[in-house]
């Protein structure tokens, strides 16, 4: 929740609770015939309450949509840091280590053989994903200039 949506919410929390107890007050006042109307008529003002919440919320995420779309690019994403990738290739030589002795353990060389192709082509499709959004966002990036 922004700054603003906080202190609306205490606003209208504040407002809210005075209608409550004005509410409560009235219906001392006016005896249990007009308890109904009264709940009633405190209801309906949770519900505008309620609505204007939901409708600002829905024109900010529609303002920030468009705000997205007008600039002519998607929403923005991560992208792989440095860590990310060392992390990865750390992490694939930890897990190297046991399948390399269990695929030369099970299928001798060509075990090993196989584990070791996995493991490059993990490595490769990695890398390669990381370099096609370099790319396509180099080109972008160019088309745009």
């Amino acid at each position: 929740m922004t700054g603003m949506d906080a202190r609306d919410t205490q606003l209208g929390d504040t407002e809210l609770k005075k209608e409550l107890a004005a509410t409560l007050h009235a219906r001392r006042e006016l005896g249990e015939d007009y308890e109904s109307a009264l709940v009633d008529s405190f209801l309906e003002k949770v519900d505008q309450r309620i609505d204007g919440a939901v409708d600002r919320r829905v024109r900010r995420q529609v303002a920030e949509q468009q705000m997205v779309v007008a600039r002519g690019s998607r929403a923005p994403r991560s992208t792989d840091s440095w860590g990310e990738r060392y992390g990865f290739g750390v992490v694939s030589l930890v897990v190297a280590i046991p399948l390399s002795g269990i695929g030369g353990g099970v299928a001798d060389f060509r075990g090993l053989f196989v584990t070791w192709a996995g493991i490059v082509g993990v490595n490769l499709a990695w890398a390669l994903r990381g370099s096609s959004a370099l790319r396509r966002r180099g080109r972008t990036s160019e088309d745009t200039d």
